[in-house]
């Protein structure tokens, strides 16, 4: 066993290698190599990271943005103190802003994280009395207990349905979370149409989904957006993102696990025992071998390592990823409220009830909706460290632009990069339209003249990081459970899908000796560690 070097032998042999240096496969090669097993991990790109990385994205600008992933809320305050991360999580001062036009009047809804009496205030001037907000509060305390229930077991041995249903202790909630299509509840919840969306915008985030989908798609994206931590907070990691994935690669080889990048993987063959990888690196074919490989890229792309047939239909993202930097915020149509306020939380842009479900409509009918929603935030509001001094001092802001309800099928098999600028010139005038200027107006410009502005599709995605699809998630989220004890009516035994090595911790593959730790694992998605923790567990035989 050892590393590689010039004088290494052919193959050299490690317990466990780990296929892809994003956040999960660095806190799977920490874990283990703490734990005395020898680790090596092969990424593909110049860096570590994967999504989780902070870039400068505009030539001759000195702002590191947190280019693809940029909230955290679903990192265990337990895997940043096992792993001793010096990280800071910092809560944003705003949870959202929604600006609409009622009655020929500008206006929003804010909501205030540290301003309960402001917030109440805020429901009551939009919907004309204290119902909404009393419903909102009984909306997420119920969700709020279902995320203390839940959030604990991510880390521990996969719960079966019917466990956790007992660990959560709510019918009620169970059933409209876990059983029912989100739009039942929603709508038995609220009257306001904008609340609704306001609500609803957590499950459709990466995901192309609708409130009624049968299919529960849109549950499970809403579950992993508001169980973070016990609170759903969604946190700006103080630095940029990659200030995250730089202490995760820094532990890692503390640790004593050795990181490659600029490493391809090109194939993954097993045995069942033993396990070859083979990858290319400086023009140079390597390969070595492991007890164990882990495999941190989507499911589908390690389908193609193993050489074996796809297992299902093709992973769908559904998004657009705008990166911008400002000379300074805009001005709003709604004088009331302050753009600072604004934009320091989720600023959602076209997502009432109905507009969601407008845009789902015309996308699913193959054209980028005429309304299409968005939600944006301000990093440098919350951390201006991720801006040069300079900028800092001139009053620069960095913009994200999240859009919704744009599934790759649109950007494929035609004019990519026209579609895509469709798609862009949607998402901005929309924006535009709840501004009192035009946002090109308030865009800084690079070192060549050109707006500072960055546009990503989920092909575009594809390209950069190997998801497929654009998938965020590397395909459809799972609920963090395993289904009970069941009867296999072909062979007339008793199965219980929790026990035996992988299965116990959700990371599992046809083969004995490769598991998931990443986002396609059960409960994978989102900047968590969640799935490289379990995978590790997992390989560690707890």
């Amino acid at each position: 066993m050892g590393r590689i070097t010039a004088e290494s032998p052919a193959r050299p042999r490690y317990d466990v290698v780990v296929v892809g240096g994003g956040h999960n496969g660095l806190v799977a090669a920490a874990y283990l190599a703490g734990a005395g097993r020898s680790v090596l991990l092969l990424e593909r790109l110049g860096q570590t990271g994967g999504a989780a990385v902070s870039q400068r994205a505009f030539a001759g600008v000195d702002a590191r943005l947190s280019r693809y992933s940029y909230l955290v809320s679903l990192l265990p305050r337990s895997i940043v103190a096992d792993l001793a991360l010096p990280i800071e999580l910092r809560r944003r001062s705003v949870s959202s802003y929604t600006p609409v036009e009622r009655d020929g009047l500008s206006t929003g809804l804010l909501i205030d994280n540290g301003d309960e009496p402001g917030t109440a205030e805020g429901f009551r001037r939009l919907t004309g009395s204290d119902r909404e907000y009393r419903a909102w509060r009984e909306f997420h305390e119920r969700t709020a207990r279902v995320a203390r229930a839940v959030f604990p077991t991510l880390t521990e041995p996969l719960p079966t349905r019917s466990e956790l249903r007992k660990r959560v202790g709510d019918d009620a909630a169970w059933d409209a979370l876990f059983e029912r299509p989100l739009g039942e509840t929603v709508e038995a919840s609220f009257q306001d149409d904008l609340v609704r969306g306001v609500v609803l915008t957590d499950a459709l985030i990466g995901t192309f989904s609708r409130a009624h989908d049968p299919s529960l798609r849109q549950n499970r994206c809403f579950l992993y957006h508001v169980i973070g931590n016990g609170t759903g907070d969604w946190d700006v990691p103080v630095g940029g993102m990659g200030a995250v994935t730089d202490a995760l690669a820094a532990a890692a080889r503390a640790a004593g696990a050795e990181l490659l990048t600029g490493c391809e993987v090109t194939a993954v063959r097993t045995d069942g025992a033993e396990a070859e990888v083979e990858f290319h690196r400086d023009g140079a074919e390597l390969r070595v071998g492991a007890e164990r490989v882990l495999c941190n890229a989507a499911p589908r792309e390690l389908e193609r390592l193993l050489g074996e047939p796809p297992a299902g239909p093709d992973p769908e993202g559904s998004q657009l990823k705008v990166n911008m930097l400002l000379r300074r915020l805009p001005r709003l149509r709604d004088r009331g409220v302050d753009p600072r306020a604004a934009f320091a939380g989720t600023f959602h842009v076209a997502e009432s009830y109905r507009q969601l479900a407008d845009a789902h409509r015309e996308a699913s009918a193959g054209a980028v909706p005429s309304a299409a929603p968005s939600e944006l935030y301000c990093h440098s509001l919350t951390d201006p460290s991720i801006l040069g001094p300079e900028l800092r001092e001139r009053g620069y802001q960095t913009l994200t632009l999240f859009g919704l309800q744009l599934p790759a099928r649109l950007f494929t098999g035609r004019d990519h990069d026209a579609v895509r600028a469709t798609a862009l010139t949607a998402v901005l005038a929309q924006l535009d339209a709840v501004l009192d200027e035009p946002l090109a107006d308030c865009l800084a410009t690079d070192a060549d003249g050109r707006p500072c502005l960055e546009v990503r599709s989920p092909l575009d995605l594809e390209r950069d990081l190997g998801l497929p699809g654009g998938n965020i998630f590397h395909r459809d989220l799972s609920f963090p459970f395993a289904e009970d004890l069941d009867r296999d009516r072909d062979q007339g035994r008793d199965r219980d899908l929790r026990r035996g090595g992988p299965d116990r911790w959700g990371v599992a593959t046809a083969h004995p000796n490769i598991l998931l730790c990443g986002a396609g694992a059960v409960r994978g998605g989102g900047v968590s560690g969640i799935p490289g923790h379990n995978a590790a567990m997992a390989a560690l035989g707890r």
